[in-house]
């Protein structure tokens, strides 16, 4: 949720239009992570005084306005800018509730932020008596305005020491971004819980280039005995997201918490909130390209990201699984596999599409590893509080891999010395540093707010992790290469299913008017039941529910009239006889039955809506049988005419509790 991006040039002629075209094009790659507000602030034509903009509505908008500003072709060489979207968490969407928030009429401190300050009401309270004035509802404003109170406490703080002592302050997760008009082209931004991460492209480098590059301790720290003169001309980018980091440089490093990067004059320097320690940080090359990022020959990123399945998962398995001998390899948590085996159970732990690939998976992991596994939504275990015992091992499913209700789980997991695993797609992500091993997607970057290709990948590492425990069980050999051969063809069937999107697109038009649509399974089917119901409400905003087929006469029989589409997923496997008779009940009743099942099948007729799949072994059909429903939330979306990669009220990454 929310974005930042930040642009700082040194010794870079840059003029303050382009500048703000920078700001401008990387905040137009961090709108797929949900937002209702924009806003920039650039340095004033003094040198001095920050200026700042805001507007509600979508970046067009912003970028509008700015465009009729005619902000100034006047070169600088040294500038700093920040920039933001907003989801609206503390007050409505509206200008004075957009970032940047200021500490007063002249800007001396501005800030945007990521992430929720918990205790922000209590230093509110205390800052209107000393005579601050609020012009917003939010709880990022009280950032700006304790820099503005401590700084005019002691006017001889630094920059950095002073955001140190105001982070110190704060409670919360955040990451956020401080300039001021009393430290002229200086920076401080710190981050704790929110992602953050910093690129940097030198003079005469280009986003394509490969090398990674170490930063000596000399040039970590602030050092009073490196000049000027030592220096590069360089141009640095913060961001919340390396989309809008990868079209300038792949030269990038993750901020960890309580890290605080302090930028003057072109010297950057690391130091740790906590100790004010000097720390430091290795920087890494980014493994994606541009295309990845954009929407290339689809209308949509949803749209493409479905249509990448095929090649998705063939990412997620590639240099693990071996089809000639039938094994399986994973290094992230090899040294650990004795001691998962071990446990005394295994607790999937997300939220949302990682708990439903959870669902997905736990049959096959209880069946091949032999340990007794449990499922719990992030939420409702913080909720309850569980035992957890040093022999259980968590593992924590984040598509991001900074979800915060995941994270809060992991941590109560992590007090209670848990072995912790982590399954995510962002490499350097908070699940990924705080877990003790784990297992990347590999997946590629996910840019439409509704996930898709990451959750059959989900569902692969998963499987490929039930593999891998159950290698040394002689009982379960003839069941892992059935998997493992299914997996080898896998892709083929995906891109089949894929040509199906006319006939998903035939029952889309026949329900996009519905009030309401039932999706009902079992086995390993039920999964995409919750799955398909959460793809048609986030994206469609259409009334759906997920359905476990066998509780058909506990209630939801009520429901069936011959207004109401059911949706039934039939494959032929162990379930099969008890969905078909679930699909009679309801076709007996007037019911509108609509059917996702396996190619060549009888039962169903040819005035049936429907469509066929082709046979997998039970244990992956959920990949195949999730897709049509990806396709269908997608397609009722497009015919309803809404905004298929930014749907309402929703974010890419929920980083708020």
């Amino acid at each position: 949720m929310c974005g930042i991006f930040a642009y700082l040039n040194y010794e870079t002629p840059r003029s303050r239009k382009q500048i703000v075209g920078v700001l401008i094009k990387g905040l137009k790659r961090l709108e797929y992570r949900g937002y209702d507000s924009a806003g920039i602030s650039i340095t004033g034509m003094d040198g001095l005084r920050p200026e700042v903009y805001r507007k509600q509505g979508n970046i067009a908008a912003l970028e509008n306005m700015m465009n009729n500003l005619n902000i100034s072709d006047d070169i600088v060489e040294d500038h700093v800018a920040i920039s933001h979207t907003r989801w609206a968490t503390h007050g409505v969407p509206c200008d004075r509730n957009a970032h940047p928030h200021r500490s007063d009429p002249t800007n001396e401190f501005v800030v945007v932020h990521n992430g929720i300050i918990t205790n922000y009401r209590e230093i509110k309270e205390k800052l209107i008596k000393r005579g601050f004035d609020f012009e917003s509802e939010t709880d990022t404003e009280v950032i700006p305005k304790l820099c503005k109170y401590l700084h005019d406490e002691n006017p001889s703080l630094k920059f950095k020491d002073l955001v140190i002592e105001v982070s110190n302050v704060l409670q919360g997760a955040f990451a956020l971004i401080v300039k001021s008009s009393r430290f002229p082209n200086e920076l401080v931004a710190v981050k704790r819980g929110s992602p953050m991460i910093l690129g940097i492209k030198f003079e005469g480098e280009n986003s394509k280039s490969q090398s990674i590059r170490v930063i000596p301790a000399k040039n970590s720290a602030l050092s009073k005995t490196l000049s000027n003169k030592e220096l590069k001309p360089a141009e640095f980018f913060l961001s919340s997201d390396v989309t809008a980091i990868v079209e300038h440089t792949k030269t990038v490093v993750t901020l960890q918490d309580n890290d605080l990067l302090h930028f003057k004059n072109g010297k950057y320097g690391y130091y740790n909130t906590l100790d004010d320690a000097i720390k430091e940080r290795v920087f890494e090359t980014l493994n994606i390209e541009i295309g990845q990022i954009d929407k290339g020959r689809f209308t949509h990123h949803m749209q493409k990201e479905i249509f990448e399945q095929a090649e998705s998962v063939v990412n997620t398995m590639r240099g693990r699984v071996n089809f000639e001998n039938n094994t399986v390899k994973l290094g992230g948590i090899e040294s650990f596999i004795q001691d998962i085996r071990n446990s005394r159970r295994l607790i999937f732990i997300g939220c949302g599409t990682s708990f439903h690939a959870a669902v997905a998976t736990r049959g096959i992991v209880e069946e091949l590893s032999g340990v007794p596994v449990t499922v719990d939504l992030a939420s409702d275990f913080l909720d309850r509080r569980p035992i957890i015992q040093r022999n259980d091992t968590c593992i924590f499913i984040s598509q991001s891999g900074e979800t915060a209700d995941t994270l809060a789980a992991l941590e109560y997991c992590k007090s209670r010395h848990a072995l912790c695993v982590g399954i995510t797609n962002v490499v350097g992500s908070a699940v990924s540093r705080a877990t003790d091993c784990g297992i990347y997607l590999m997946c590629g970057p996910e840019i439409g707010v509704a996930s898709t290709k990451a959750y059959t990948s989900q569902i692969i590492a998963i499987t490929l992790m039930a593999l891998k425990l159950g290698e040394d069980k002689l009982s379960s050999q003839s069941r892992r290469v059935e998997i493992i051969q299914g997996l080898k063809d896998l892709p083929a069937m995906i891109s089949k299913v894929l040509s199906k999107d006319n006939d998903v697109n035939r029952i889309a038009e026949s329900i996009q008017d519905k009030k309401s649509l039932l999706l009902m399974g079992r086995g390993y089917n039920h999964s995409t039941c919750l799955e398909g119901a959460l793809k048609i409400k986030e994206i469609s905003y259409l009334h759906c529910e997920g359905i476990l087929s066998g509780e058909l006469k506990h209630g939801p029989l009520a429901l069936v009239d011959e207004t109401m589409p059911i949706f039934f997923i039939c494959t032929k496997d162990k379930d099969y006889d008890n969905v078909c008779n679930a699909f009679s009940q309801v076709r007996a009743r007037n019911g509108q039955p609509i059917v996702l099942c396996t190619e060549g099948d009888q039962y169903y007729s040819k005035q049936d809506l429907k469509v066929e799949i082709p046979k997998v072994v039970d244990a992956l059909q959920g990949i195949l049988t999730i897709i049509p429903l990806q396709l269908l939330s997608y397609r009722i979306a497009v015919l309803r005419g809404y905004n298929v990669d930014q749907p309402r009220n929703l974010a890419k990454s929920v980083t708020t509790l």
